[in-house]
């Protein structure tokens, strides 16, 4: 059953609404183009890879336009009707002038690209160990931008960028109330000036004040990664959203999510899990006197894509929201 279950996993499903041809426009990206042909859109690869004309598919600009067919029995994708190669015909040179654009991304990147460096999710040992702020230059009660202050202590620097955090609330699994992380609330970006004990930071970039018992940690400006390509997990994977990010209540499409699995569960960058709003309880007074409580079944609310892991929660990006998606709702391998 599970072998028929991962070759059902990989099979190619086309959505059966799929247009003959499409366009792209500015403003798409390969996860939109791939929905309009396919029921999953983290199926792409197999789709561009029957194609030899389409190289890399992350190399498609705005007005390109994309052509499906079945070509020898197998659907795919070209430049041209009927999945034709002409890479062999003889070819004229002649200049095309056009305007320099950008290949369509994979994901809206401005979604996600503040939660690339910060916030981040520590665990009580890293809280416990990093050096702290003692004081602020000057006398000052909280510090701002081009301001310095002590830290202790940095006396053998692994870099010259800091970031200054403040530990947030705990993220809690539901169902085991296991402490999973803690998150880091993003201060300010600093750098080093005199290592020591104390040593002397300057901050370069704030969103709050630096006060006195902030928290630093060495900048994580090498984890950016705008390059993404969707997947199904190899093995299954069963947990819940436990936060929204951004400050919004509700959850929609293109909204960042916490997830609570991450890298101890085999989950990497470029995931994608099924969102299930769970079913609530309901009272049957129908046919009986006395009220029968009644489980629903969990209904499928929308699809999101793992693009930040940490050890045993994710940040996710949801991809699709089909209808309303909370807090404490379901996801699982699709």
């Amino acid at each position: 059953m599970l072998f028929s279950a991962l070759l059902s996993a990989d099979t190619l499903q086309i959505n059966p609404n799929h247009p003959e041809r499409y366009t792209v426009v500015k403003g798409d990206t390969l996860w939109d183009v791939s929905g309009k042909f396919l029921q999953h859109p983290w199926q792409w690869p197999q789709l561009w890879r029957n194609n030899p004309q389409i190289k890399d598919p992350h190399w498609i600009y705005p007005g390109d336009t994309l052509y499906f067919a079945y070509v020898n029995g197998e659907a795919t994708l070209s430049f041209s009707p009927n999945g034709q190669d002409y890479s062999d015909t003889e070819l004229v040179p002649h200049v095309r002038e056009s305007e320099l654009q950008q290949a369509i991304p994979m994901i809206p990147n401005e979604a996600i690209s503040q939660f690339l460096s910060s916030p981040r999710v520590v665990n009580a040992e890293e809280l416990a160990s990093s050096p702290y702020v003692l004081e602020i230059v000057d006398e000052h009660l909280v510090g701002g931008i081009g301001d310095r202050f002590y830290v202790r202590a940095i006396e053998h620097p692994e870099g010259l960028s800091y970031t200054v955090f403040r530990p947030g609330k705990p993220y809690v699994s539901p169902e085991t109330q296991e402490i999973l992380g803690y998150e880091a609330q993003y201060i300010a970006d600093a750098v080093i000036e005199r290592p020591g004990d104390p040593a002397t930071l300057r901050i370069m970039k704030a969103e709050m004040e630096v006060q006195r018992g902030d928290l630093i940690m060495l900048s994580a400006n090498g984890e950016m990664a705008l390059n993404y390509f969707p997947k199904s997990p190899e093995s299954p994977v069963a947990g819940s959203i436990i936060q929204v990010l951004g400050g919004v209540s509700r959850i929609g499409q293109h909204d960042i999510v916490v997830v609570d699995k991450g890298l101890r569960d085999g989950l990497t960058v470029g995931h994608t899990l099924e969102i299930f709003r769970r079913g609530k309880i309901v009272i049957d007074r129908t046919r009986t006197n006395e009220p029968e409580p009644v489980q629903l079944p969990d209904e499928q609310a929308g699809l999101l894509m793992i693009f930040r892991p940490f050890d045993k929660v994710s940040y996710a990006l949801v991809m699709k929201a089909a209808s309303a998606i909370h807090v404490y709702d379901k996801v699982k391998t699709p």
